[in-house]
């Protein structure tokens, strides 16, 4: 019972579409009609407007940071099931027929209850790639793969496998991404 407690509070938890409610709020359009179409904060910044971007990725950083710090005080062997649900609800909210955004905030706010130094080197990694390669999703990529490299040496068995996971569904959630990067046709992080 427990574990079907905290699948569906964490999946409900990620879910909530920040990026689809603060752009409406700042009345900005619907977000899954601008850019790719996502409702995650590299996205809610292609509206030009900074501080909605901002507001977005802080709530999604938040959403699953909240999801795992409920689950740590009430069921704290939970803590990787509830990771991988408040991951999922985000990238495929029910609200949204299941069409969500790439997760990379909700990773991190995860990652930062469950593994703050791998938090760290994951968003170090992040802002050198973005830096040298003006490219958010490029940056979450490797970032993955970096982790899991990392983890792969100084992890256990456990997390290891929670990693491998994270890694396997965020190269599927940024195919096109990597496809247009291919082509040379992916968009540029502005300045």
């Amino acid at each position: 019972m427990n574990y079907l407690i905290i699948s569906i509070l964490s999946y409900f938890i990620g879910s909530i579409p920040f990026g689809l409610l603060i752009t409406k709020f700042f009345k900005l359009g619907d977000i899954r009609k601008i850019g790719s179409g996502n409702i995650g904060a590299t996205n809610v910044l292609r509206t030009g407007n900074k501080l909605a971007a901002s507001i977005t990725l802080f709530f999604d950083i938040f959403k699953g940071s909240l999801a795992l710090i409920l689950t740590k005080y009430f069921f704290n062997d939970l803590m990787f099931l509830s990771f991988i649900f408040v991951y999922l609800g985000h990238i495929f909210p029910i609200w949204l027929k299941f069409k969500g955004g790439k997760g990379v905030a909700t990773f991190i706010g995860g990652l930062l209850i469950i593994n703050f130094k791998i938090c760290i080197l994951f968003l170090f990694t992040w802002v050198i790639i973005a830096k040298l390669f003006k490219i958010s999703s490029l940056s979450a990529l490797i970032s993955f793969l970096i982790i899991f490299i990392y983890s792969t040496i100084f992890e256990g068995r456990d997390f290891i496998i929670l990693m491998s996971f994270f890694l396997i569904i965020n190269f599927f959630t940024h195919r096109q991404n990597i496809l247009r990067m291919v082509k040379g046709e992916e968009t540029k992080i502005k300045s």
